[in-house]
């Protein structure tokens, strides 16, 4: 398993615990917040942590981002092998939280009395089961989304006779032949449609095929009821769809450096909501782009679903003070820091009447890129919650290397065997 393997991690999270006995020098309680590490996070962690501290003085909140390291989940289940976790974290990707609750190390958030009032206030309908674990209970709550869409360079798709971004297949490919192309006559293309990342790391296939399979068999995950359910049609549409791409030269057999939809040396990207302040502040002049949903196969029919890439809260079992953390969490996820996490982070919060509620409108009027993500934020998809999940996704990211990028397999059979294996690893 992987918290076997990251225990020579431990000493990374140590530096950064909170002492256990949840005091500071003054002997005044606190609790420890872990956010995500970016810059737009962590100012809006100590943003929302001094206002707690102002109404809260008996309980301060510590701010400490999480130790950069390869991934953030490395660092958590190091943490966790070290039993140096902080008490709240609010970067949880749902894929690892099996993991965390085999270990052990999460206090079930559907203990608090108020659980149920505050999801039921705040989720969508039927929302919260997707998040509930075998054993019935509830060990992350829900915070922010961040949908992936097809980004798209306005000028370079009309430069090709297109007046809309690709919408299927045939148009992707239609447009990708017309863009795809060698500029200067050497032999070599130096202008695509799509950029897909040609290394084998497994995360990196959320932004591929994980995306692509969810709109192409409309929701479908991998697992349910710990049963392999991928070894379908869409699955091999999709692995189809990305082998076709790389043959017919349209995406780069290449890695970059810098920004390549920036450099406008592809036309499209697929990306999320926070690539949007990116933008803004290093576009060229005259660059102009805008969103849509993920191309879906020919025959698709009804809206388009996507990869939501969720990051949720959750309370760590190292917690002394385990009631006010829940408070503190509360306060996280209040309308008031969720407006926050709009302006400053860019990103969506997890939350019912997310266009029509009034406190959000005229955010979205000042923002309108924004609100095409807030439109899409209803028809995305997690992932499950299995502890296997990345051991599933090495499988996958094995498959998609030897069908999609060196063309050593078919689609059928990439598909079957990365199933197989992945039958394996969940018995």
């Amino acid at each position: 398993m992987l918290i076997a393997a990251v225990i020579g991690l431990a000493a990374l999270a140590g530096w950064v615990s909170c002492d256990r006995d949840g005091a500071d020098k003054s002997g005044v309680n606190h609790l420890t917040y872990w956010p995500a590490a970016n810059a737009q996070e962590i100012l809006l962690a100590k943003e929302s942590a001094q206002l707690w501290n102002e109404q809260h003085p008996e309980t301060p909140v510590l701010v400490q981002p999480i130790p950069e390291s390869q991934s953030t989940e490395e660092v958590l289940l190091a943490a966790v092998v070290g039993k140096t976790t902080p008490d709240i974290c609010s970067n949880i990707w749902p894929g690892v939280v099996g993991q965390f609750v085999r270990a052990r190390s999460l206090v079930p958030l559907d203990r608090f009395p108020d659980f149920d009032s505050l999801a039921t206030a705040r989720l969508p309908d039927g929302q919260l089961e997707s998040y509930r674990f075998d054993d019935g209970h509830v060990y992350q709550f829900p915070w922010k989304t961040n949908p992936i869409m097809l980004e798209y360079n306005i000028n370079r798709l009309r430069e090709a006779g297109f007046d809309h971004p690709p919408r299927t297949y045939a148009e992707f490919f239609a447009m990708g032949r017309a863009i795809s192309r060698d500029l200067t006559g050497d032999g070599h293309r130096d202008r695509w449609m799509m950029f897909v990342d040609i290394q084998m790391k497994w995360w990196l296939r959320y932004f591929d095929f994980y995306t692509f399979y969810i709109a192409a068999s409309q929701g479908e995950t991998l697992v349910r009821d710990h049963q392999v359910i991928f070894d379908n049609p869409a699955a091999v549409e999709v692995f189809r769809f990305f082998q076709q791409g790389f043959s017919e030269g349209i995406f780069p057999h290449a890695s970059f450096q810098g920004d390549t939809f920036l450099s406008q040396q592809v036309a499209v990207h697929i990306t999320g909501p926070w690539n949007i302040a990116h933008l803004e502040k290093f576009k060229s002049d005259g660059f102009a782009w805008d969103y849509a949903p993920i191309p879906v196969p020919d025959d698709h029919h009804g809206p388009v679903i996507t990869y939501g890439d969720p990051k949720n809260m959750v309370i760590f079992t190292t917690c002394r003070q385990p009631e006010r953390a829940w408070e503190f969490v509360k306060f996280l996820l209040s309308r008031e820091r969720d407006l926050a996490l709009l302006q400053t982070a860019t990103q969506l919060p997890i939350r019912k009447n997310l266009l029509s509620d009034s406190l959000f409108v005229p955010y979205y009027a000042a923002h309108p890129r924004m609100a095409r993500f807030a439109q899409q934020a209803p028809h995305t998809r997690g992932v499950d919650t299995v502890p296997e999940l990345r051991e599933i996704f090495d499988a996958l990211a094995q498959e998609f290397e030897a069908c999609c990028i060196l063309g050593r397999r078919t689609p059928e059979e990439a598909v079957r065997r990365a199933a197989e294996r992945s039958r394996e690893i969940l018995q």
